[in-house]
């Protein structure tokens, strides 16, 4: 299993001081917000790039119907060069409650929306740009060798998306992409229902190394403990976990000072 930390919020330098000691301490993932105004994303993921060497960056999570697949495209690409193919993306239909703008709403059309823009991402970065779907058109008559400058680091960049439990049009969404964001129609969900679903994943074709991910808050100040309530995600299949500290408020110096003590504390191996 790996273990990453979802930032809740802070400044720019505050989350980018953040990674740099999660790195320090053997986490191996660092996961920014990507709110609706704020703090730039992708811009703090890129300077999180150029002073760490090891940890996978990437946001938690996307809304890509929202978004322009090919500008988001750019930025994620633009990562995966700047640290040497650590970028990964995680990406879903967007929560209706975050809305500022004129956003579509209906949740079918931003599921399709979301599989056209996962297909039109993999285009780019493969280095064919003409693509005609549905929602989006790319066609480019810019010369190949100028947008062959935007190609990854990584042969494949991971692509998490969330998948609905047990909804089998969500769960095949899955089977696309690298890795699932799990949400639980029932709930909270638990490792019984995370190993359902990797089962449903698995007899369906899944590769091996498709990424299941878990999160939850661990103790800071008892490792044993925290080590505990991992183990039964990662028996059950998670190969991830990933730790939060959402809450409200999110960016008091209170709640800074506790973001920095967990991720100084490591991760709960």
């Amino acid at each position: 299993m790996k273990y990453g930390v979802i930032l809740p919020g802070g400044d720019a330098a505050e989350q980018l001081e953040q990674a740099v000691l999660a790195e320090e301490s053997g986490w191996d993932g660092v996961f920014v917000w990507e709110a609706p105004y704020g703090v730039d994303a992708w811009g703090l993921l890129s300077a999180m790039a150029v002073r760490t060497s090891r940890v996978r960056l990437g946001t938690m999570l996307t809304p890509l119907p929202w978004r322009r697949p090919w500008k988001l495209a750019s930025q994620v690409v633009t990562l995966d060069q700047l640290s040497n193919g650590r970028a990964m993306l995680a990406v879903g239909v967007g929560a209706p409650d975050l809305v500022v703008g004129r956003e579509e709403v209906d949740l079918r059309t931003r599921a399709e929306m979301m599989d056209e823009g996962i297909d039109l991402m993999r285009e780019l970065w493969a280095g064919r740009f003409n693509y005609h779907g549905k929602y989006y058109d790319f066609e480019s008559d810019h010369p190949d060798n100028v947008l062959s400058i935007g190609r990854p680091v990584q042969e494949r960049i991971p692509i998490w998306v969330v998948g609905v439990w047990p909804r089998p049009k969500s769960m095949r969404r899955v089977l696309r992409c690298d890795g699932v964001l799990p949400q639980y129609s029932t709930g909270e969900g638990s490792p019984a229902e995370l190993l359902e679903l990797r089962t449903w994943l698995t007899e369906h074709g899944a590769p091996a190394e498709l990424d299941v991910v878990a999160e939850g808050e661990t103790p800071t100040d008892d490792p044993a403990a925290a080590a505990a309530q991992v183990v039964p995600w990662a028996e059950a299949g998670a190969t991830w976990w990933l730790e939060t500290r959402w809450g409200n408020p999110q960016h008091t110096p209170e709640r800074m000072d506790q973001v920095r003590a967990r991720l100084a504390a490591g991760p709960p191996r």
